[in-house]
């Protein structure tokens, strides 16, 4: 006989651990049905908590290497792959051991298998059992793409699961992709000591992001020695005798060859749903892949949800997290508001950082939404002059006439914290005049948006 649930959720990782949390506290009989060989999710186990523990590490080598500056002799500094790797291994087993307890507490029934649909309302596991749930939620987050680029499938090209477990630096790596990913950990492998060439397709690296911003970490990447290609067109890939790769692209009307040791395949990712049977549920895909969804995260069978790297359209762990939430919610009949794209915030983790939060500047003209605007340098803020972090800037947008925030951009040394304080403004609908009543100490890195927020609000009063 079938086991029957109120909710079931359909992979454990952050999305899925959130709305089987909320659908439990919500009394609901939860089910979790989850059959990756490690419990965890991409952001434990693959994604956010390892990369940023070597990217990190990267950092502080950096800084001990340019130590001169701060008028500090350290005679040598230099990567320990396998001690790295160690300590990798051990925070992010900390982390996976958390989630699992979380999982195995006994508030879901935990099924540790693959589950495809077979109904509208009902999924088969692997070994024949039949579940069936009031509502479902799909939570089963995306895998490395390999897009049809010319010759990229005859090459064992590393990607960011084989980046993130290296035991050596490769001489010399041959980035594809100049987006989130691809740029961190450019830049990790560049600091470890391998020889780097990034090749971006588009105009700039990082194109989800404002140009400014992109050509702040640009300038970064190759000032401190990695080779970027920017506006590209790639003719072929193709491996060289000695376990090498070429790669052929045209580049400013001119053909480039360029060889090295490794190729990391920093394409993007998508969705994972295949062999999920989503045919016999009525679940409708967009065009790229990504489940469709409504704005309370529901697909088009109105049984089934979707939350996190399946769906979309940002690939970010809060973002899951939200989503999972509400997906919970509404189907319980719960109070909910959907995840409101107008406070999103994003951030990659070069250095130096890149952060936002709201509306940016394109979105704000696309929409004919009335606004001013300001920056401030780092280049000419006191904490960041006596840290050596002078490179980027900080943004600020505000709705005229009332002042209200509506975005904000930060690139430089943390940014990744600092962008937390426009963050917490825009749900507040805080004014530009609103934050200039907060108390700024001084010195720290945060004072520099009392700049632009005192430029603004001097434009608003005109």
């Amino acid at each position: 006989m079938p086991q029957s649930f109120d909710f079931i959720v359909i992979g454990g990782g952050s999305a899925g651990y959130a709305g089987a949390r909320t659908a439990h506290a919500a009394g609901a009989k939860v089910a979790v049905v989850d059959g990756a060989a490690e419990l965890g999710g991409l952001c434990i186990l693959r994604g956010c908590m390892p990369s940023k523990i070597l990217i990190y590490a990267a950092e502080v080598l950096h800084l001990a290497q340019h130590g001169a500056a701060f008028g500090l002799e350290i005679p040598t500094a230099r990567a320990n792959l396998a001690a790295l790797q160690e300590r990798k291994r051990r925070l992010v087993a900390e982390f996976a051991e958390c989630r699992v307890q979380q999982l195995e507490s006994g508030r879901f029934e935990l099924f540790r298998q693959r589950a495809r649909f077979t109904g509208p309302r009902e999924v088969t596991l692997a070994d024949g059992t039949i579940l069936t749930a009031k509502h479902f939620l799909v939570a089963t987050g995306s895998v490395i793409a390999r897009p049809p680029v010319p010759g990229l499938d005859k090459i064992t090209a590393l990607t960011s699961d084989d980046v993130l477990d290296l035991s050596h630096a490769p001489e010399s790596v041959i980035v594809l992709g100049g987006g989130e990913v691809g740029c961190e950990l450019a830049q990790f492998l560049q600091r470890i000591g391998s020889k780097v060439t990034l090749i971006q397709r588009s105009p700039h690296i990082l194109k989800e992001y404002s140009p400014e911003s992109a050509v702040v970490v640009e300038k970064a990447l190759r000032d401190n020695g990695m080779t970027v290609y920017t506006g590209t067109q790639i003719e072929e890939i193709s491996p060289l005798p000695d376990n090498g790769v070429r790669v052929t692209f045209t580049h400013e009307g001119k053909r480039h060859v360029c060889e090295a040791k490794a190729l990391f395949n920093a394409l993007g990712r998508q969705p994972a749903t295949k062999n999920l049977g989503l045919n016999f549920a009525d679940v409708a895909l967009r065009p790229d892949g990504h489940i469709q969804t409504d704005e309370f995260q529901r697909s088009t069978n109105p049984a089934i949800y979707a939350a996190g790297d399946c769906t979309g359209p940002h690939e970010i762990v809060h973002v899951a997290i939200m989503q999972g939430e509400t997906a919970a919610r509404h189907a319980l009949g719960r109070p909910t508001t959907p995840v409101n794209e107008a406070h999103l915030v994003k951030i990659v983790f070069t250095d130096p950082q890149v952060a936002s939060a709201g509306l940016s500047e394109k979105q704000l003209q696309d929409r004919g939404i009335p606004y001013v605007t300001a920056s401030y340098p780092f280049d000419d803020h006191g904490k960041s002059l006596l840290m050596e972090a002078k490179r980027g800037y900080v943004k600020i947008f505000a709705h005229k006439p009332d002042g209200r925030l509506l975005g904000a951009e930060c690139v430089g040394f943390d940014a990744s914290e600092l962008i937390h304080a426009p963050a917490v403004a825009l749900p507040l609908n805080a004014t530009v005049h609103d934050l200039l009543r907060a108390h700024w100490y001084h010195p720290t890195l945060s004072e520099i948006w009392t700049y632009p927020l005192e430029e603004c609000a001097e434009a608003l009063a005109k």
